[in-house]
Order: C-alpha cells, then sequence, then structure tokens
C-alpha cells in the first residue's frame, strides 16, 4: 500500500486526532489570515491617505542656527523667488506658494479694527503678508478661513499691488472688492494704493493676537507678494526675496526624491533654512491603523509560534502511539523516507482543509473585528483631539504645559473604517506559513522516525 492511501485511512481512522489537528489549524489559518487582511486593510487606508492629503513641505528659517556664533543679532534669510519658482516647478509638486512679510501702515484715514497687541506696530500699523497664492495658507486650506468676495491673490497677478482684508476691517471701513486703500511702507518713505482683491472671514475673536505676527486677526493684510514686496522694499529693482514656502506634493512618497531636487537646485540659497515636511495631519488620520496594525501583527506571529508547538507536540504524541504500526512498516521494507512523507502529507491535508474553512469567513469575520477595533481607536484618538485647549491670548502656552506642535489638524479626522478584501496574494502568503508551521511541527517527531529499529519495537513492543 502506498504512503498516500495510508495517509488517509490513518486520518479516517483516527478521526478524533484529526479533528484536533483540524481545529489547532483552524484557528492558526484565521488568526494568520485576519493577521494579514488587517494589515493589507490599514496599509490601503493610510496610503488612500497620504494621496488624498498629500505631503506638505515647509521651507522655512531654521530658527536653532540664525545669528552669528559673535552673538550678533538674528537675521532673517531670504531666498531669491526664481529659486523658488525653480522648486515649485519639479514634477513632485502639486501646488506651491510662498511669502515675506513686513508692517503695512493704512493711510488715507483709515483705521484698524480696535483688539489685538496695542501699539506693537505703530499707528495704522499692522502685518502685511504678500503672498504668492492665498488659497494655500493655512487658514484657507484648513478650511477656518473664508472668501467672501472677490477672488483669491494668484501667480498670475504677483506684480500687480493687490490686497485681502478681513471682513470686520473692510466694515469698519466702508470697503469691498474692488476698492482701493492706501498703504504707507515700514520706512515711511512712500505710500501707494493696493486694489481689495477679496473680503475674507477669519472666526478668531478680536482680542486673540495672531500667534505669528501679534496682530488682531481682524487687521490683517495679505497682498500680491512682488507688488508689495517692491514697495515695501522702496526700491522697484533687484530680484524678488521670499522668506518662507510651501511645496505640496502630489504624493507622500515622493518626500525623498523632492528634498534630493531642493538641494541639487538651491544649493547655497538653502543656507539658514530648514525643509521640514509636516506630515501631521497624515499622521493625525493614520494613528488609530498603525495601533491596530501593530495588535494584528503580534497577535498573529504569537498565534502561528504557539500553534506550531501545540502541533508539534500532538504530532510527537501521534508517533509515539503509532510506534508498532511504524515498526511494522518498517520490518516489511518500508523506507524511513516515506514513512516521514507520510506524516508530513497528513499535516499538509488538515492544514489545507483547515485554509480553505477558515477562507470561507475569515473575510466577514476580520470586517467586524477590524470595525470595532478601529471604531474604539479611533473615538479614543479623537477624544483626545477634542480635548485639547488653546493657550490664552497673549500666552504662549508653554507654562501651562501646552504645546502649540499638539494643536489638532482641521479637516483630518481619524481614519474610523477599513474595507478588507481577500485576495489570491493573501491565501498564497497564508498558505505559505502553514505549510512552513506543518513541516515544522512534523520536524522533530521525523527525527524520532529515524531512531525507530524495526527489531526493538517488535521484540520490546512501546
Amino acid at each position: 500500500m502506498n504512503f498516500v492511501k495510508r495517509a488517509g485511512l490513518s486520518l479516517w481512522s483516527r478521526r478524533a486526532r484529526t479533528l484536533i489537528t483540524l481545529c489547532t489549524f483552524l484557528v492558526i489559518s484565521v488568526m494568520v489570515l485576519a493577521g494579514v487582511l488587517i494589515n493589507d486593510a490599514t496599509a490601503r487606508a493610510e496610503q488612500q491617505a497620504k494621496r488624498s492629503v498629500g505631503a506638505e513641505v515647509n521651507l522655512e528659517p531654521d530658527l536653532e542656527n540664525l545669528g552669528g556664533a559673535n552673538g550678533g543679532g538674528l537675521q532673517a534669510p531670504a531666498m531669491d523667488a526664481a529659486t523658488a519658482d525653480k522648486l515649485g516647478e519639479l514634477p513632485q509638486v502639486q501646488k506651491y506658494t510662498y511669502s515675506m512679510w513686513d508692517r503695512g501702515i493704512l493711510k488715507g484715514g483709515a483705521e484698524l479694527v480696535p483688539g489685538g497687541a496695542a501699539g506693537g506696530m505703530g499707528k495704522g500699523g499692522t502685518a502685511t503678508v504678500g503672498v504668492l497664492d492665498s488659497s494655500l495658507l493655512p487658514g484657507f486650506r484648513s478650511g477656518s478661513h473664508k472668501l467672501l468676495s472677490g477672488h483669491h491673490l494668484t501667480a498670475a497677478g504677483k506684480d500687480k499691488r493687490q490686497l485681502l482684508i478681513e471682513e470686520r476691517l473692510a466694515r469698519k471701513n466702508g470697503l469691498k472688492a474692488g476698492d482701493t486703500i492706501t498703504l504707507g511702507n515700514n520706512e515711511g518713505t512712500s505710500t501707494a494704493d493696493f486694489t481689495v482683491a477679496g473680503v475674507y472671514r477669519d472666526p478668531r475673536p478680536d482680542d486673540e493676537p495672531d500667534p505669528e505676527y501679534a496682530v488682531s486677526p481682524a487687521n490683517m493684510l495679505y497682498a500680491s507678494v512682488g507688488g508689495f514686496a517692491r514697495f515695501s522694499s522702496g526700491s522697484g529693482g533687484g530680484p524678488l526675496q521670499v522668506g518662507r514656502a510651501t511645496f505640496l506634493l502630489q504624493d507622500a512618497d515622493r518626500l525623498d526624491a523632492f528634498e534630493e531636487e531642493a538641494e541639487r537646485l538651491a544649493g547655497g540659497q538653502l543656507d539658514g533654512f530648514a525643509l521640514d515636511a509636516n506630515d501631521k495631519a497624515v499622521r493625525q488620520m493614520t494613528g488609530p491603523l498603525k495601533s491596530i496594525s501593530t495588535t494584528a501583527t503580534v497577535a498573529m506571529w504569537l498565534t502561528a509560534v504557539a500553534g506550531a508547538a501545540v502541533l508539534a507536540l500532538l504530532v510527537s504524541l501521534a508517533v509515539k502511539q503509532r510506534r508498532v504500526e511504524y515498526g511494522v512498516l518498517l520490518a516489511m521494507g518500508e523506507k524511513k523516507s516515506r514513512l516521514i512523507a507520510q506524516q508530513a502529507l497528513e499535516i499538509v491535508v488538515v492544514a489545507a482543509l483547515a485554509l480553505g474553512i477558515g477562507s470561507l469567513f475569515t473575510e466577514s469575520l476580520t470586517q467586524s473585528a477590524g470595525r470595532s477595533l478601529l471604531g474604539a481607536e479611533a473615538a479614543e484618538t479623537r477624544r483626545k483631539l477634542d480635548s485639547w485647549q488653546a493657550p490664552p491670548p497673549g500666552s504662549t502656552g508653554l507654562d501651562q504645559g501646552i504645546d502649540q506642535n499638539d494643536r489638532p489638524v482641521e479637516n483630518a479626522d481619524p481614519i474610523d473604517e477599513i474595507t478588507v478584501r481577500l485576495d489570491p496574494g493573501d491565501l498564497a502568503t497564508v498558505s505559505a506559513v502553514g505549510l512552513g508551521i506543518g513541516l515544522l511541527a512534523t520536524a522533530v517527531p521525523a527525527a524520532s522516525v529515524l531512531r525507530l529499529s524495526p527489531r526493538t519495537i517488535l521484540t520490546k513492543g512501546k
């Protein structure tokens, strides 16, 4: 009788042991397959989040390296706008903007909205930010700022003298889109008329100073970068210099390639700047995914290792129970290699059956378990985000243990749902793991078979 037929008869005649082995393999296959499915689903969700949000790279002054070694004053670095444009034209970049700022002084009878830091910018003075594309400012991107009328400042009109003003400032001075407002530059040497390109709304109260410019949000001005920079400097010549830039990448996975190209193109102009990847939104969205993925991976490997140990024990006991059978077969001339092959075949058949049964319901089971685990993790993350409170106006929050970097990103809710999909590749992976566990489980008993002596078994029994 060949060993294949013997394996089938052995499995049928020892149905109790076969059932125990089948249940063990079923638990292993379900747990391992569930771990693989959760990892695949979370990886797809994370990749989709990265592509939907993209990656934001900020070119900002490197505050740690500003100033001279002799203790001199800080000097903000600047980059040619032409160089920033080259970086923005790289294939990895989807959109970009850059900015500079200076004090702008309202003239011609225009007045500021009361509130914010008193006297910080002088009479009629307020922070004026020259920007290439105002739609890419953080407030507009997050949705907290809303353009009420007019249009955004764009690259097409960067050399024009245009302004975006907040609705409270517009209301106080009776201004609307298309009107003109007179500004004086920081040096007080000249004035110029700027056209109101648009009116926007900032939800922050009047008395909550902007954390960066320390002026009332109602008085923040945004200007076309080229027109304002040349007016502010008092000179129409010389290259346009910018102090900050933001690059929105098409794919977060292309971040390294962008940084390499940026260093090559900008060269020494990057001195004093830091290229910081702001993937906070992606991390906030995918935090729960990483948590359940880690849990699933740990559970998968613990189950696989424990299952291999249990199977090895079961097969070892089976070898001891079948010593007489093996002794008779060896005495009849059966090869030891065929006995080992019979053991391996029995394990493989049971493993294949368990995998087939498990694949019928593991997908739906994993979907339910993943939804429950991820929902709990996402709810906990949202609770932590909602509990964050901004420091009071005029305070950095450091004395209260509040870190501004922990401020939640708006419109970046934690992902609370994944879609589990059983692919042929997943089945192949689990089959390989099951085969490995089965072969490992038969390795120790196989050594026992190789040491069997038919004379000793038949004369001394068990």
